[in-house]
């Protein structure tokens, strides 16, 4: 694996961010741009600072309100699918949470848009994402099981919390050919790949997952 590390991450933290690439690399994430993106990524400021020393460890973080900053092999693994059929224009994300995701793709596609249901994670996750100047990013504070309509189609759609069955918003703003990458279930959640066909859905399932669940409505 050959990770190129860019100029916006420095010092220990950049050299963390390698490491946590060679990692996820030795779990089966292939993709060079997912990797570099995870290496340029400082996920230190995504995390609590109690939790700064775990940061770059390859697991799922507490970050308050009840949600966590996900494992980052399953940040990798979400962002690779999304890639699998192509580079969209553009990308819905349901749940921006710490903005740690939100900073993985907004490296891979030129525009994101973020959905979050609680307004203080939306707050510190925009005021993160400009300290390292990651600005082609649009954020919505609202419901993430009805997306996004006033921005759709989407060519790609990833889901960073468990609803308990897929939102019927989230297809019908899918465009025709593109993907819906998503964790769906209760006690057992399976992550899904989803492929608009026209008016038909193809429907992959890659592997068992643990997500937080995709509560309907919105907080201040």
């Amino acid at each position: 694996m050959n990770v190129r590390v860019g100029s916006s991450v420095s010092g220990k933290s950049r050299r963390s961010g390698e490491l946590l690439a060679q990692k996820l690399y030795a779990e089966g994430i292939r993709d060079q741009r997912v990797l570099q993106a995870i290496a340029q990524s400082p996920r230190h400021i995504f995390v609590p600072e109690i939790l700064a020393h775990k940061a770059y460890d390859n697991t799922a973080l507490p970050i308050g309100q009840g949600q966590t900053i996900s494992q980052p092999y399953i940040v990798a693994k979400m962002s690779e699918l999304l890639l699998a059929d192509g580079v969209p224009d553009s990308i819905l994300e349901i749940g921006t949470g710490s903005g740690y995701q939100t900073s993985i793709l907004t490296q891979l596609v030129a525009k994101v848009f973020s959905v979050e249901r609680i307004k203080a994670l939306q707050w510190q996750a925009k005021r993160r994402l400009q300290s390292i100047d990651l600005n082609n990013v649009s954020m919505k504070h609202g419901d993430g099981w009805q997306g996004w309509s006033s921005k759709s189609p989407f060519q790609a759609i990833i889901v960073t919390a468990a609803p308990t069955e897929v939102p019927k918003a989230l297809l019908e703003q899918l465009a025709d050919g593109g993907r819906l990458v998503i964790p769906v279930g209760v006690d057992t959640q399976i992550l899904k790949v989803i492929t608009r066909h026209g008016d038909e859905y193809k429907e992959q399932q890659v592997e068992m997952v643990k997500f937080v669940p995709l509560v309907p409505g919105a907080l201040i």
